[in-house]
């Protein structure tokens, strides 16, 4: 990652745990103004969503954006479908992995980019529960190797 994109505003911690990550691509996002206004205050929350592809076009589910308390009737519904902001190509190579068994399309991180609204979506392959059971033990022998290295 570059410095620009340090700045995170949400990230989905749960994704790294579920899943292996393949291949990411960055994706503008097509909001409201009142949902850009909590997004900046850090009222987001994307754990349990995903990414569909819908007749050429790609959507974000699940992502819940709070309502903007100033908003009034300009706020939208917090679970709507989003769409987000892809070249064709990008697009078309994602529909493939949708088509493979056991891929599927996740938000990684939401963040700020030259003042637009940025997310970090990745090809992932869903792990099985040995595999997290690995994964788990592997932090566990470095977390031991770190702290013995330590003293």
């Amino acid at each position: 990652m570059s410095k620009e994109n340090d700045n995170a505003i949400a990230n989905n911690k749960k994704a790294s745990h579920l899943y292996f990550i393949e291949d990411t691509y960055e994706a503008g996002i097509e909001l409201f103004g009142t949902e850009v206004k909590s997004i900046r205050k850090g009222q987001i929350n994307i754990k349990d969503s995903y990414c569909d592809i819908n007749k050429g076009e790609i959507f974000v589910y699940g992502m819940h954006i709070s309502p903007y308390e100033q908003g009034n009737i300009y706020n939208v519904d917090p679970m709507r479908k989003r769409k987000l902001l892809m070249h064709k190509n990008e697009i078309l190579r994602l529909e493939k992995v949708k088509t493979q068994d056991g891929y599927t399309i996740i938000p990684l991180k939401v963040y700020l980019k030259r003042g637009k609204v940025k997310v970090l979506i990745a090809k992932a392959k869903g792990k099985k529960l040995w595999d997290k059971r690995e994964t788990m033990k592997k932090k566990e022998v470095d977390k031991k190797l770190r702290q013995a290295l330590k003293y």
